[in-house]
């Protein structure tokens, strides 16, 4: 081990001068207690850098005086004392600075930790704290970059009505197919290379800039921009499930809703109100460090692999030095999954529902209850070869922190228990039914038949339902009803206790956005790399996206007032409060952890009972309360993504706009040819497979909710009352760990505890299971415990690369194998791909059976 030394200034006058100048005699508290050493590599791994980042931070530590670092250091703890994300070792030796009076006063003899301290201000200062963050986003910018060309726009466009057009038509369509953006990401690079070798450079003059057809190399700004267009256009609008369900004979059969203008006005009005929440929250959800964004760094990982021509030599694993490019590295690993995907989904399905334990006994009611894969609860030491299994709620190990994976995975366990206790004891008559379906029930084991408690307006009828039956929820989804009730007080606690000072500062540079003279060069103030290179672009104004949000209220409420919807036009403006109230939390939990909490439960919970028995009015309840917020925070990842890789603010903001525009246009006009062209859509025998599952869910939820109403489920004297005990729950949890995270200050495990992923982890149930989290556990252990603070070098130039290779691999075969395959219901007939649905795993085994005409429950007529 290296010896410990001490930097001591060279000149006595200027202590802040680290060079090093001899060794120290008398040992410090810290330094007795091993946290200091001036070993190189244990400085690169206690700040969590790189040892090209530690040079660059060391050319500029030089240059700053201890009462700057001090003011500086005093934020960032501030900020990230609560901050999972941020390296606890550092984050001690920070406390351990600011928390020593003797250091400021006798500065020569602690000389080793301001150094440290100075460093780490350097690297905050010049880049970002995070080492995830430093391995794929440059901290340099060159403003002279083409970004908003021609070639970017023609193409971002394209794409935008591509994937809008597809996810569209094949919505409605089982298996459905749903193409994603990195689909986009990969093709644009090919198309863009190709603009740029074949088009001439020709162009016009516009306001003293020139645009061209073909500016130069095609950028990474220009592919980046590309990428926006398309992520926000290849989701579907929300309210086509509405429109749907008002259109179709068979549930509401309202013709109003072919009308084209009744369909663009409700679409443009949930498709944009998220903007203009987005952009007001762009102080506290992109600006602030230490808002990460997860899912974005693996957007810029692909970008990087595709437009980074350096390639440094990095130590990895095995004693070797890792010489391969980030592009060559992600064609490899792109390669070798796209082969592999076939033998899990297609050859060897097995291999992806790999429930082992219940192949032993496949009708063994106990064994396939708490290990099968597709009908029990999936406690299986690994139940699967699927990588695409592990980003079923689009939370890559490689991608998000080790601490929000394990957080989910321990919330899943400790829930598997009530899931467990309420089934095996019948409790609410759960034993008659799938231990853990997200369907619906009668009393009669049955799936719940709506038509038979509503009128032919379907509106809710009481003597029709007293003569039916209520609704049954099966074990596992009366368990993530009980945690969804405690996940939204919890968040909104969560951020109260933690992270209230990142919301008053966001507070206050929102209010001071407003004012004429600024004050930005305060001393200390915490004002990353990435918001000062975007100092050089022209900002948007917040009337921008005001006008925008008014315009998305304008045609919600034209859409709602202007149509017999039997809706009050106030559901708009109940959807902004509910974002206004959330999207904050909601925005930072996601930001920080990749995890997001949407608020359809409590829109739905709330548009029931204030609309109770007008399952209509609860849609355009649930569709404003959710999208709303949903479209803000996803919109903010965009945004953070833009700032990430110094897009000019105003184009992010017209490509936004535009694309969603585009988009909105176009599955609207698909829409329309759905729902008049395809022959018997939406009805069980439809050739092509267009049976339309997802609406079929939504409108039996809608029915469930809005028409027999959550009072008469959750309220009062309801069969389900007790769930309620979540609302409480909410406040507990989250108040509990922040007691004992402060009586254990320095416990780094209890600051890994985060009481939002610990919850967001109880309401993976129904249908899901722990088979889906299992997996992601060791990997993300490797990732980011093992590799990460032993080869940082090698893990920042490939981890995100191999997780977008991954994806992009995943997404190419499945859109191959579906059309060449799955769409002319071609499969392999042999073990392999029969094994799944053997016994309880192809038909779900209950605790208890029924006889004929024998019901479950109270008797007839008891329960109105």
């Amino acid at each position: 081990m290296a010896e410990k030394v001490e930097r001591i200034p060279s000149n006595p006058s200027n202590p802040s001068d680290p060079s090093i100048g001899g060794i120290r005699e008398e040992k410090t508290p810290y330094e007795i207690n091993n946290v200091l050493t001036m070993d190189e590599g244990a400085v690169e791994r206690d700040l969590n850098i790189t040892e090209a980042d530690l040079l660059e931070a060391k050319a500029l530590a030089g240059q700053m005086s201890t009462e700057e670092v001090r003011a500086l250091m005093t934020n960032v703890l501030k900020i990230h004392n609560s901050d999972p994300n941020f390296p606890h070792v550092t984050l001690l030796k920070i406390k351990a600075f600011l928390g020593n009076e003797a250091v400021f006063e006798n500065p020569e003899k602690h000389a080793e930790l301001i150094y440290e301290m100075k460093l780490e201000a350097a690297l905050i200062t010049n880049n970002s704290p995070y080492a995830e963050v430093r391995a794929v986003v440059d901290n340099h910018d060159d403003p002279a970059i083409p970004c908003s060309t021609i070639r970017a726009w023609v193409l971002g466009l394209a794409f935008s009505a591509l994937l809008g057009f597809i996810n569209q038509l094949f919505s409605i369509r089982q298996p459905t197919i749903t193409i994603l953006s990195n689909v986009a990401q990969m093709l644009a690079y090919p198309l863009g290379k190709g603009c740029e070798k074949i088009l001439p450079d020709w162009g016009f003059t516009l306001f003293g800039v020139r645009h061209s057809l073909n500016p130069g190399t095609f950028s990474k700004k220009e592919h980046m921009l590309i990428t926006i267009m398309a992520n926000v256009a290849y989701q579907i609008p929300y309210t086509n499930y509405v429109i749907w369900s008002q259109y179709l004979p068979a549930y509401f059969n309202q013709s109003y809703a072919g009308s084209f203008a009744y369909q663009i006005l409700i679409s443009l009005g949930t498709n944009f109100v998220g903007y203009g929440m987005a952009g007001l929250s762009r102080r506290f959800l992109v600006y602030p460090a230490s808002c990460v964004w997860p899912a974005s760094l693996v957007t810029i990982a692909l970008n990087q692999a595709f437009h980074t021509e350096a390639n440094t030599p990095v130590q990895g694993p095995f004693g070797k030095i890792y010489r391969m490019s980030r592009y060559k590295f992600f064609l490899i690993a792109f390669g070798a999954m796209f082969v592999y995907f076939w033998f899990p989904n297609w050859i060897f399905t097995a291999l992806s529902l790999f429930s082992w334990m219940s192949w032993i006994a496949p009708d063994n009611l106990n064994l396939s209850t708490i290990t099968g894969f597709s009908n029990g609860l999936g406690l299986n030491p690994w139940p699967t070869f699927d990588w695409n299994i592990l980003l079923f709620d689009s939370l890559d190990p490689l991608m998000v922190p080790f601490f929000s994976t394990f957080n989910r995975f321990l919330g899943m366990f400790a829930s598997f228990f009530v899931v467990v206790g309420i089934w095996y004891t019948n409790t609410y008559n759960t034993g008659y039914l799938p231990i853990n379906s997200n369907r619906v029930y009668d009393n009669t084991g049955k799936l719940y038949n709506v038509s038979r408690a509503i009128d032919s307006h379907g509106l809710f009828d009481p003597v029709k339902y007293a003569e039916y039956s209520p609704p049954y929820l099966a074990a596992g989804n009366l368990t993530i009803y009980i945690f969804f009730f405690a996940i939204y007080p919890a968040t909104l606690m969560y951020i109260f206790l933690y992270h209230k000072a990142e919301v008053v500062m966001g507070f206050k540079n929102l209010v001071n956005s407003f004012r004429k003279n600024k004050d930005t060069e305060e001393i200390g103030q915490y004002k990353d790399v990435h918001n000062r290179l975007m100092a050089a672009y022209p900002e948007v104004p917040e009337w921008w996206f005001l006008i925008v949000l008014l315009c998305a209220i304008a045609f919600g409420v034209a859409g709602i007032a202007g149509w017999e919807t039997y809706t009050t036009p106030g559901v708009v403006f109940y959807g902004l409060i509910l974002c206004i109230i959330f999207v904050i939390p909601v925005g930072m939990v996601k930001s920080m952890t990749g995890i997001e909490v949407t608020l359809n439960v409590l829109a739905e919970f709330i548009g029931g009972s204030w609309a109770e028995g007008n399952a209509l009015a609860m849609n355009f309840f649930k569709s404003f309360g959710y999208v709303t917020c949903a479209h803000a925070v996803w919109f903010s990842n965009d945004l953070k993504l833009a700032h990430y890789v110094h897009i000019p603010p105003r184009h992010t903001f017209f490509a936004q706009m535009i694309a969603t525009l585009v988009s909105t246009f176009v599955c609207i006009g698909v829409l329309n040819f759905q729902m008049n062209q395809i022959d018997g859509v939406c009805t069980p025998d439809q050739p092509q497979h267009y049976t339309c599952p997802g609406i079929n869910t939504f409108f039996t939820a809608a029915v469930l909710w809005g028409t027999v109403g959550p009072k008469k489920v959750f309220g009062a004297g309801g069969q389900y009352t007790a769930m309620l005990v979540g609302w409480p729950l909410g406040i507990v949890i989250p108040l509990a760990f922040w007691l004992m995270q402060r009586r254990f200050p320095h416990s780094r495990w209890m600051r890994q505890i985060h009481p939002i992923a610990l919850i967001y982890g109880c309401i993976y149930w129904a249908p899901y299971n722990l088979s889906y989290v299992i997996p992601a556990v060791p990997i993300a252990w490797l990732s980011w415990m093992y590799v990460k603070p032993r080869y940082l070098a090698f893990w920042s130039k490939y981890n995100f690369v191999l997780s977008a290779a991954f994806s992009s691999g995943i997404a190419i075969a499945a859109i191959i194998m579906f059309f060449a395959l799955q769409w002319n219901n071609l499969s392999l007939d042999w073990w392999g791909n029969s094994v799944t649905a053997e016994g309880c795993e192809g038909s779900a085994c209950k605790l208890y059976t029924l006889a004929p005409g024998e019901t479950f429950g109270p008797p007839k007529g008891s329960w109105h």
